[in-house]
């Protein structure tokens, strides 16, 4: 074995370090520059957001006869995909619920609130930081069917809460950073599932909430 000093890249990350201000960053701009010129989109307009709204995807845009599906077997749909997905897990959680979002959509595919027109369940998303960074994060189809926006955030948060559980313990196990057994703040953006978490009631909109998301 040889030690040939500090990495400067890894797996096609590159390893930014600030002596100075005692900081060290992640970056996949190479990596990200490379799948573009690889799909050749290097010329392409570049977007404020990495999902546009409007846009729809469904099951029922699949390939439907020989012709068409003889034309989507040239097309490098799974390939784009999974390229954008190893940039997704290792250092863009902004394009978390977008490649999420096209990835069902790989083979025959069978929240914002009911984002999937087909099953109607809504997606998640939550991110987790630890001193100022992002460390884990994810954007998935919930497992149920909601009724209103209020109940997909409470949903959301519980499913979070859960991560925040074995987060803080296996931050405890690590014993590299101080205070781990502090709790975790979570921070939701909805009213009224902030004001249902808070104080638990028996109301209308949200009574026939399944026990196990009474987590919180």
């Amino acid at each position: 074995m040889k030690d040939m000093g500090e990495a400067s890249f890894i797996l096609g990350i590159q390893v930014i370090r600030d002596r100075k201000n005692r900081t060290i960053a992640l970056s996949q701009a190479s990596y990200i520059d490379k799948i573009l010129s690889r799909f050749s989109m290097q010329d392409s307009k570049k977007g404020m957001l990495p999902f546009r709204h409007g846009i729809k995807l469904s099951k029922e845009q699949v390939p439907k006869s020989e012709h068409e599906e003889q034309f989507m077997s040239w097309v490098p749909y799974a390939l784009v995909v999974g390229s954008l997905m190893y940039a997704m897990l290792s250092t863009r959680p902004d394009i978390c619920f977008a490649v999420g979002i096209v990835s069902r959509f790989q083979s025959k595919p069978d929240s914002n609130f009911q984002s999937d027109s087909d099953s109607r369940k809504s997606t998640l998303g939550s991110v987790f930081t630890l001193g100022g960074g992002a460390v884990i994060w994810r954007s998935i189809k919930q497992s149920c069917i909601t009724d209103s926006t209020m109940v997909a955030e409470y949903v959301a948060a519980c499913e979070a809460a859960k991560g925040a559980v074995w987060l803080r313990q296996f931050l405890i196990d690590l014993e590299v950073v101080p205070n781990a057994n502090k709790q975790i703040t979570i921070y939701c953006d909805n009213s009224g599932a902030v004001a249902n978490l808070r104080e638990p009631r028996s109301h209308k909109r949200g009574k026939h909430i399944e026990r196990k998301y009474h987590l919180l």
